[in-house]
């Protein structure tokens, strides 16, 4: 598999890179399926993963397999939700975190620390001064990485403006941007994304799929269904779909295709939750960059909702039952 060097980093890292969220046992997963997805994954060349505290038992499963793979693997995890309940500026709270989150994974040190979500507003109170993204955080990063516990230090959010404050002052070494990167949605694109690559901050794009929206075609629903969707989305996806007929590719090739096409990304994260869907993600990001010509056509359908409509839900409820405006921020 292609490898990318994460920004100033210097780590070299498959371009298809595995998040932990579904590597637990949430929902209707298990510990030995997650084994197998990991375990297939790196046979094929995936050399990252990516989890957190907050994604159930992630850690614990990532631990008990890592125990039984001799492959090198790059590791990151986050600070934020826990202990519970979580004060972001309790210093020795998020040290004793860093060390749970060791334990379980078998890790002396992990790669990459990331301040989780220091960019929605209300969500964690990590920041005495939320414009200069300044709070204890940072002095225990930076006594985390002299003490030789982590290796980079990272911001993980999901907002297309707000996060790049954070990649702007030039302390993080590495942004994982998530639901701002993908076919339709390119906020990002603005602002994260060219702060980062002006400062060599590594790059890795969550959730190219926008959390199933574009794992599958929803023709009917986009046709005469989904009250939720704006009049210029809905024109969206059907120009969209449109494209996907004339090029005689599937919805998850093309956005997938589409987020490692991009010279900004360093690192996509996939959320496979099979040896399926691992295979089918790593032969489609195996093909060819997407044409130029190609790339064209998605720009002007792009253009066609340049900026998330304000009652949009962050996660389009396709399949899910719709709570009204704001659902899923």
């Amino acid at each position: 598999m292609e490898r990318r060097v994460l920004g100033r980093t210097g780590l070299e890292l498959s371009v298809l890179g595995l998040g932990g969220l579904f590597l637990s046992e949430v929902g209707d997963n298990d510990s030995a399926g997650a084994h197998r997805v990991i375990e297939h994954a790196v046979g094929r060349g995936v050399n990252f993963i990516d989890t957190a505290p907050t994604y159930a038992d992630s850690e614990e499963v990532l631990g008990r397999a890592f125990a039984e793979i001799e492959t090198p693997l790059y590791l990151s995890t986050k600070l934020g939700g826990r202990p519970s309940p979580f004060d972001a500026k309790d210093v020795g709270a998020l040290r004793r975190s860093l060390e749970t989150s060791l334990e379980l994974l078998g890790r002396d040190a992990v790669d990459i620390l990331f301040v989780h979500e220091p960019d929605r507003p209300g969500h964690f109170d990590w920041w005495d001064d939320p414009d200069r993204y300044e709070g204890p955080v940072n002095e225990l990063l930076d006594e985390l990485k002299a003490e030789g516990l982590i290796r980079f230090t990272g911001l993980a959010g999901t907002t297309a403006y707000e996060l790049a404050k954070g990649v702007a002052t030039g302390r993080y070494d590495v942004v994982l941007t998530a639901y701002n990167y993908s076919l339709l949605w390119t906020e990002a694109a603005l602002a994260v994304l060219p702060e980062a690559r002006r400062l060599g901050v590594g790059v890795i794009a969550g959730s190219p799929l926008q959390q199933g929206s574009l794992a599958k075609r929803y023709d009917d629903q986009i046709a005469a269904g989904a009250p939720w969707l704006s009049p210029p989305r809905r024109d969206q996806f059907r120009a969209l779909y449109a494209l996907l007929d004339d090029l005689e590719m599937s919805l998850p090739e093309l956005a997938l295709r589409f987020v490692v096409s991009s010279p900004a990304v360093d690192v996509v994260l996939t959320g496979a939750r099979s040896v399926e869907e691992v295979d089918a993600n790593i032969d489609t990001i195996e093909r060819v960059p997407l044409p130029a010509d190609v790339l064209e056509r998605l720009a002007a359908i792009q253009a066609m909702v340049p900026f998330r409509p304000l009652e949009e839900p962050l996660a389009l409820p396709f399949e899910r039952a719709y709570r009204g405006p704001g659902a899923g921020r």
